[in-house]
């Protein structure tokens, strides 16, 4: 029995320096990745509730009564141009779609696509390798422009 020792204290704790900062590097780049998909997920969300509002806005004021002559291509870029001066948004881009329905009815959909940042700050498509892919977001409307106040969801 003389091969056989036990490890006093100070030995385990001496043998155990450094791990904590260890585990903690490892955990750091993970933490990043979540905090960013977190904040990006909660802006989008944000993004989104103001975006039904302001777009469905936007179709019943340009595309329910539009002007004498006025066809569905101009409402289609009043439209767009009313949404994104509301989103006013560097990360955001708004696209404007339609399509006749018969009997008068034209369908608008709107359409925002969100691309992720890094708290505010441009970036690439990705954070410490982890892909993130832009996030689109639609709502539509369906108005009949010759009786004004008109509209179907």
């Amino acid at each position: 029995m003389s091969g056989c020792r036990f490890a006093t204290l100070g030995e385990r704790v001496g043998d155990m320096r450094g791990q904590m900062t260890m585990e903690l590097m490892a955990t750091i780049p993970v933490a990043i990745v979540i905090a960013v998909i977190a904040v990006n997920a909660l802006v989008f969300f944000g993004d989104c509730a103001s975006f039904d509002r302001v777009a469905r806005n936007a179709i019943r004021v340009y595309a329910t009564s539009p002007s004498y002559g006025v066809q569905a291509g101009q409402s289609q870029a009043s439209i767009a141009s009313a949404v994104q001066a509301e989103m006013d948004g560097e990360f955001t881009s708004v696209e404007v779609g339609y399509e006749g329905m018969g009997g008068g009815l034209t369908r608008y959909t709107v359409t925002l696509d969100y691309t992720p940042n890094l708290f505010g700050m441009g970036m690439r498509d990705s954070v410490l390798g982890v892909r993130l892919p832009h996030l689109k977001h639609s709502t539509s409307l369906v108005v009949d422009a010759y009786k004004a106040g008109i509209f179907f969801e």
